[in-house]
């Protein structure tokens, strides 16, 4: 075949715009949440309200992950804005449930925390761009022990083993610095196979799913490595 260096230079061109744009979406995401957070953490009412009733606080639980499926399996099928408009919902709905953080851990211990997280999501994502191993096997093992975690929490909620949540958040931590650098290398070959739109909308949708994978790695690493080194309040 013919090295065409116009060609490699295009498409060089168009894998870099798509990763672009999935972190931009990704940023948002989690500047969303994180301004969610901080606001409702700072309402007495607010926390009363989502806090204080387990028919909302479920339901809004329910509700996150009833847009992340829904997202995932109808993207093609909707409309760019409408795939945007679900992300940016989902990302204040997270915030807002997130903000128990603030009740539970101490402000340094989180911004720490968040610093310690977004060091070692960017290092595990940089890996995941530039290594020329295929991490598809890493991704597979890493989904397996993503399972066992689902598994091993729902049943410490009956349990509450204090030495189970530790082994948890621990596991929980090298499974989704795997899945960080996994889930980074896909974001080239889904770069390269975007189909090609004049009006940009399968790009933008396609961006928008790279973003809630990225971000959905990037909160829950978060979260185990508060369970880990957070400080509590009292």
């Amino acid at each position: 075949m013919e090295y065409s260096p116009i060609g490699n230079a295009m498409s060089l061109v168009k894998v870099n715009t798509f990763i672009r744009s999935v972190y931009n979406w990704m940023f948002v995401g989690l500047a969303l949440t994180a301004f969610t957070a901080f606001y409702v953490a700072s309402s007495e009412t607010l926390l009363q309200v989502i806090f204080g009733n387990k028919i909302i606080f479920y339901g809004m639980i329910f509700g996150e992950l009833g847009m992340v499926f829904y997202l995932s399996a109808r993207v093609h099928k909707m409309s760019a804005f409408s795939a945007t408009a679900l992300f940016v919902t989902y990302s204040i709905l997270n915030g807002a449930t997130l903000s128990s953080i603030f009740m539970i851990y101490n402000i340094s211990s989180i911004a720490s925390t968040f610093l310690v997280c977004a060091l070692t999501f960017a290092a595990c994502s940089v890996y995941g761009m530039v290594t020329k191993k295929d991490l598809t096997s890493l991704g597979g093992f890493m989904m397996m022990g993503l399972i066992g975690i689902i598994i091993a929490s729902l049943l410490n909620v009956f349990i509450k083993s204090t030495a189970m949540n530790m082994i948890i958040s621990y596991v929980g931590v090298l499974v989704f610095v795997g899945l960080t650098a996994y889930d980074t290398q896909k974001l080239k070959e889904m770069a390269i196979t975007q189909p090609v739109d004049a009006s940009g909308a399968m790009v933008r949708k396609g961006a928008i799913m790279g973003a809630l994978t990225l971000y959905l790695d990037f909160i829950n690493l978060f979260l185990m490595l508060l369970h880990i080194f957070g400080g509590s309040r009292d």
